[in-house]
């Protein structure tokens, strides 16, 4: 069973997809306004796919329930790190890739796509994929289980281009974590191509103009 989507293509037979996933807290609709401001009108026809994460209990808010797409102890995003929901989520993301498959998307026109905890799992599950995909949007995220990354990443995904936008006001995950998960990236010769903005945890108008410019070198 895939997750719940919302879905927006923005003409008929797209060609490519961009599964979106969105942080802690917020849900599939969250990102959706987002499509009228980033499309240029000379891409070729996408498919925004924005899932719904499982509702569960989530330890930092107090064990209240909310979507979310694994669990988060405290402060500290590298102690007692949720692996278990991590793994399912990435596994969920897969199936959300193969149901694109399916609809005639291969894997090298599917952008993943992720704001903060969903960033974590589009890093940590593209990454990981046994086939090459066209992109990764990482924004204001790190890459978690950094050990078993080493180990499991997948050498199809060695070269995908990776775009990452962070706040230098981010109170929720600090500019220098992702730093540190972008330098680590890179020293494994990943292609990160990294922008700062003075914002907090959130998406500016900037970064969605200079995230639209890297999408249309992607797809021209």
């Amino acid at each position: 069973m895939t997750l719940p989507t919302v879905e927006h293509e923005t003409a008929a037979q797209p060609r490519y997809s961009i599964l979106w996933l969105h942080g802690l807290g917020a849900d599939g609709h969250d990102f959706a306004p987002i499509v009228p401001d980033l499309v240029a009108p000379h891409w070729p026809a996408l498919r925004f796919v924005f899932p719904h994460a499982p509702v569960r209990p989530v330890t930092i808010n107090g064990g209240m329930p909310m979507r979310a797409w694994f669990d988060i102890v405290g402060v500290d995003l590298h102690v007692r790190q949720d692996e278990a929901g991590m793994r399912a989520s990435m596994d969920q993301l897969e199936a959300l890739m193969a149901r694109e498959n399916e609809r005639g998307i291969p894997d090298e026109r599917i952008f993943l796509a992720g704001f903060s905890q969903g960033g974590a799992i589009a890093l940590s599950g593209g990454l990981r994929h046994r086939r090459p995909l066209a992109g990764i949007i990482a924004l204001s995220t790190y890459l978690p289980m950094q050990e078993a990354f080493v180990a499991e990443r997948s050498a199809e995904n060695a070269a995908t281009p990776i775009f990452w936008g962070h706040g230098s006001a981010d109170p929720i995950i600090p500019l220098t974590r992702g730093v540190a998960s972008r330098d680590l990236l890179q020293s494994l010769g990943y292609r990160v191509d990294w922008h700062t903005y003075p914002m907090p945890h959130a998406v500016s108008p900037q970064e969605t103009a200079d995230l639209g410019q890297w999408l249309s070198a992607l797809l021209a």
